[in-house]
């Protein structure tokens, strides 16, 4: 597969209602929040496994969209694959001396593995295949207005031990944020996205692939703690060139969005005016509606 030529930017906007969409396993699990502002966090890394769970289930886990990073993974077992397809023996630690040999083996992971080919990865373990720096990269989304954590109590009827069995229930709590916009800003380089030999081989099939999957990942996330995380709007950049045609930020600040005038307390995506600046858009760079207008 040909590498993409295009260089590409993107804001995707996402939301949720009662729930509670990354949670903060260094302060109980309560939904994220920058304490500067009380802006709600999402995490890059959270957006990635959604991501990569949905090209999981959509490809069924079969070369040349494996996953890489998944749950219960041994990462060696998997570079172990790449040495033996390539009749390469491992040494502890380290990459075959012949540079030939390594990058042969870093690319066969990239050729395999989705999530190797997208956002990289350090595969510098005790079976070493290498290092990759993925083309597709994303910030941390940020909500729009700030938030609001609630703590809920609930209750169940089933009790854990035999010594609590004449309670008549017992109690938890979770953690939810009454309404949250997210923002996030998303970055392709053509250029990290190179070939085999020069990078990860990035391809066109994998770009339409990551987008439906920005589309589509909420839908086959269901939870209880996100029951209502929807996709609100994604909006792509693409320059005409392989290194761009105008700096990144330029491009974020043709897309707005605000809590509308009448509004105190935002419920829902209609209580923001959201608008793409079409007529700003600077020479060789279009704009593209992955998920519709």
């Amino acid at each position: 597969m040909t590498a993409i030529q295009n260089r590409y930017e993107f804001v995707f906007l996402f939301d949720i209602r009662n729930g509670n969409p990354n949670g903060d396993p260094d302060n109980g699990n309560m939904p994220r929040v920058n304490i500067n502002n009380q802006k709600g966090l999402v995490t890059d890394v959270c957006l990635k496994r959604k991501i990569r769970n949905y090209v999981d289930v959509v490809k069924q886990g079969k070369p040349p969209f494996r996953i890489y990073m998944q749950e219960k993974a041994v990462l060696n077992q998997q570079h172990r694959e790449a040495y033996a397809a390539l009749g390469i023996d491992p040494d502890t630690k380290k990459l075959p001396k012949e540079e030939a040999k390594a990058r042969e083996l870093t690319a066969w992971m990239c050729a395999n593995f989705y999530d190797i080919r997208t956002f990289g990865a350090v595969m510098t373990t005790e079976v070493n295949a290498g290092q990759v720096r993925g083309p597709v990269q994303l910030s941390f989304s940020e909500s729009i207005d700030p938030i609001l954590p609630q703590e809920i109590t609930i209750t169940r009827s089933s009790v854990t031990n035999d010594r609590d069995a004449e309670k008549e229930r017992t109690m938890g709590r979770k953690y939810i944020i009454p309404y949250g916009l997210y923002r996030c800003h998303g970055y392709i380089s053509a250029n990290l996205a190179g070939d085999e030999k020069k990078g990860t081989g990035f391809s066109q099939d994998d770009l339409d692939l990551f987008f439906q999957s920005l589309c589509n990942m909420f839908e086959l996330d269901r939870s209880a703690a996100r029951m209502e995380m929807n996709k609100q709007a994604l909006v792509v950049f693409r320059h005409d060139s392989i290194l761009g045609n105008a700096p990144s930020q330029k491009l974020f600040n043709l897309v707005s969005v605000k809590k509308k005038d009448d509004v105190k307390v935002p419920s829902s995506f209609s209580d923001y005016d959201f608008h793409v600046a079409e007529d700003r858009l600077p020479d060789g760079v279009s704009i593209l509606y992955p998920c519709g207008t």
